[in-house]
């Protein structure tokens, strides 16, 4: 069995290689912010499980800042984990608090997601059957006790068959570049 340290260094190699990961740079030990992100988080927020949700949780992560944009445009509340304290979250429904720096002029500090609909959190790699490796610390990978359906954003070189080592999280659904893969089990 490989580590999940070893899949993480792979993919983080892969999309440095081929010039696939943006600001910040290199990607290593981040949740990699990948090219066409924008247009992953597009093709996730226009499928009919997400339309239907008003309420989200959505990671800090670079990565999902397209994501938290066009969501907060199209009118939905998201609660962001706050960076400074454990626990907690920003509630923002405006968009200019996107950014993890306008937080505390637009968000609004709380301790509980209150009627969070689902989480899309990022991951360093995906398989086919949903199982999320993430950076390996953070929020992400401790897990949300909150029971909540949660998706992904992923570039195609993050997509594994099967991770070959346990997964920090399960996904429904993850946005790509070019679609939205469903069915996972």
């Amino acid at each position: 069995m490989t580590t999940a340290g070893a899949v993480r260094e792979q993919v983080w190699d892969d999309l440095l290689a081929r010039g696939a990961c943006a600001y910040p740079l290199p990607p290593h030990g981040h949740c990699p912010n990948f090219t066409h992100a924008k247009k992953a988080a597009a093709h996730l927020l226009a499928h009919p499980d997400l339309t239907a949700r008003h309420t989200l949780i959505v990671g800090p992560e670079r990565a999902l800042l397209p994501l938290r944009q066009q969501a907060l445009k199209a009118g939905k509340t998201l609660y962001v984990p706050h960076q400074r304290k454990e626990g907690w979250y920003w509630r923002v429904t405006d968009p200019r608090g996107a950014r993890l720096s306008t937080l505390p002029e637009y968000g609004e500090p709380t301790l509980t997601p209150e009627g969070a609909q689902a989480a899309v959190l990022a991951c360093v790699a995906v398989d086919l059957s949903g199982a999320r490796l993430g950076k390996g610390f953070g929020w992400g990978a401790r897990g949300l006790p909150l029971d909540l359906p949660e998706y992904t954003l992923a570039h195609p070189l993050m997509l594994r068959e099967a991770l070959p080592c346990p997964a920090d999280s399960h996904v429904t659904l993850i946005g790509l570049p070019d679609q939205v893969l469903t069915g996972l089990t």
